[in-house]
């Protein structure tokens, strides 16, 4: 009886979870099996005919040094902007999750970045921080803090410094907002038993808080890896992977390769090539995290 019981209850969470994954597998069935083929061929955008040449196209692509200049720039762009975003996002989190009056105004002011939508922001920044009429590169001259307006988006040495600021910019306040929910599910209660034992707020935190929230900080980072890995449309918008390939990442490259030079074939093996690599992180990921609600569970 009790395993009829058990049955029902697990055929009836499958019944509700069904259409949300058949709905997922049918928007993502004809994109990566497509990827997936056209990878094994010459398909080119400009003509008709194609055929299979194998791994040809992996072994042209593996011996770029312009993808990999491109994959190692997209591993600096996701560790940073992932390191400044849980950060601010954590920081934040913390503050308002301490502030009783005026936090609902605070959080509303704070998730302003991640309203609007990505093409708004990015060429708002790039109006701001145009090099020649810009409101910031003028402002820092006329204050005398540069002698001449520093060029933040056509300058070698600043354009990857100022888009990994942009995206810390628009994507803390995601972290913020999911951290500050997580933090207000601890019991209060351990934080008095905390304090009348003498434990000092490091220790508070590392052993009341962080154990509550570290499963929807690992969620987090997860989901971010991926976005932040994938992101095409700000660094496209406002810099175009340029100055000199500085911001050039493996989206902008699969997107240069297949809508630039109209291979659509070697294209399709970069973002298989991707696919696999997040597959790879967050197999790993996910490994920690299963250790993590071992023990929470134990």
């Amino acid at each position: 009886m009790r395993g009829n019981k058990k049955m029902i209850a697990s055929m009836t969470s499958w019944f509700f979870v069904l259409p949300a994954i058949l709905v997922v597998v049918l928007l993502m069935l004809y994109p990566v099996t497509s990827s997936i083929f056209y990878s094994f061929t010459n398909k080119n955008l400009i003509k008709a005919d194609f055929r299979m040449i194998g791994l040809d196209n992996y072994k042209a692509i593996l011996s770029d040094k312009s993808f990999w200049t491109a994959f190692v720039t997209n591993l600096k762009w996701t560790a940073i902007s992932l390191a400044g975003q849980l950060f601010v996002g954590f920081t934040a989190a913390l503050a308002l999750n301490r502030i009783k009056r005026g936090s609902g105004i605070y959080r509303t002011l704070l998730i302003i970045p991640w309203a609007f939508p990505s093409i708004v922001l990015a060429f708002s920044w790039k109006w701001i921080l145009n090099g020649v009429s810009g409101f910031l590169p003028n402002i820092l001259v006329k204050l005398g803090i540069c002698e001449t307006a520093p060029q933040f988006l056509s300058s070698a040495e600043l354009a990857f410094p100022t888009l990994v600021f942009l995206n810390i910019w628009f994507g803390a306040p995601l972290m913020m907002v999911n951290i500050l929910s997580a933090l207000q599910t601890v019991p209060q209660d351990q934080y008095e038993s905390a304090q009348l034992d003498g434990a000092s707020g490091i220790q508070s935190f590392c052993h009341i808080t962080f154990p509550h929230i570290r499963m929807v900080v690992g969620l987090l980072v997860v989901l971010r890896t991926i976005w932040v890995f994938n992101s095409f449309d700000i660094i496209y918008l406002i810099t175009g992977g340029g100055p000199g390939n500085k911001t050039m990442t493996v989206p902008i490259y699969a997107y240069d390769t297949g809508w630039g030079m109209r291979m659509l074939g070697k294209s399709s093996a970069v973002t298989v090539l991707l696919l696999l690599f997040l597959l790879l992180v967050c197999s790993l990921y996910f490994r920690l995290l299963n250790r993590w609600e071992k023990e929470s569970t134990s």
